[in-house]
């Protein structure tokens, strides 16, 4: 994060248990407004459980999540929306009945967004949505709801947007737009955490990288530092690492 930015969000010591299993194990990260985060590591490592709590899905059994310096730990996915926390979905969650138009105009009218967005179309032309606008969701390929879901996400006005796997199935002019999507949100002053396991889409997005395993961080840097450090070598490489 840049020493001359105030976090915007700060997670201490964070533990996430299932059982026996500690998914986050004593994390600890913050990002700062206009910055873009990625979150890497193996399957199992913990990525998806931080933006899972964050958002609100899964309660914390330990730790602290602060946003804006006020704790947020406990509560509830729908208050967060409402604070300026918002998410994607590894696999989009559309109403499938709605069209596209329509699933962002729920949102809009959910979120409050701050900058009184008040119809669909901004939205659906600034992710190249319009020429299905009327389409129902459940008609879309993969990539469509990937963006529908970006877009609902958007339509709520957040200033902490978390993206989990958003590039997955992208082909690479895609994955280029995207990228290139995600860079312009940061530069209005957007703070955004990526989870991603392509590489390449994340050295394009991504101001700096947490590398975790076993729900605890093994780097924090740039990604091209990132792969020179032995014991991320061994993580993504075949070294003992969580399934």
């Amino acid at each position: 994060m840049s020493p001359d930015k105030e976090p915007l969000l700060s997670i201490r010591n964070l533990v996430k248990r299932f059982g026996g299993f500690r998914a986050l194990d004593g994390l600890t990260l913050s990002i700062a407004p206009g910055e873009v985060l990625g979150l890497v590591g193996p399957n199992g490592s913990g990525k998806t459980t931080c933006i899972n709590v964050i958002s609100g899905l899964y309660a914390a059994d330990g730790g602290e999540v602060l946003f804006e310096g006020k704790s947020i730990s406990g509560t509830k996915s729908h208050q967060l929306v409402h604070l300026g926390i918002n998410r994607t979905f590894q696999v989009p969650k559309p109403f499938l009945a709605l069209t596209v138009r329509e699933n962002i105009e729920v949102a809009i009218a959910y979120g409050n967004h701050p900058e009184g967005l008040s119809e669909a179309g901004p939205l659906l032309d600034s992710l190249d949505l319009a020429k299905i606008a009327e389409r129902r969701a459940a008609e879309l390929n993969s990539a469509q709801q990937k963006m529908l879901d970006l877009a609902r996400a958007l339509a709520t006005g957040p200033r902490l947007l978390l993206v989990d796997e958003l590039a997955a199935g992208l082909n690479p002019r895609e994955l280029e737009w995207v990228g290139g999507k995600l860079k312009e949100l940061a530069r209005t002053n957007m703070a955004i955490i990526v989870v991603e396991h392509l590489m390449g889409f994340i050295e394009q997005v991504t101001d700096r990288v947490i590398v975790l395993n076993a729900g605890k961080e093994i780097f924090e840097g740039r990604l091209a530092e990132a792969v020179r450090v032995p014991q991320v070598i061994e993580v993504f490489l075949g070294g003992a690492h969580a399934a």
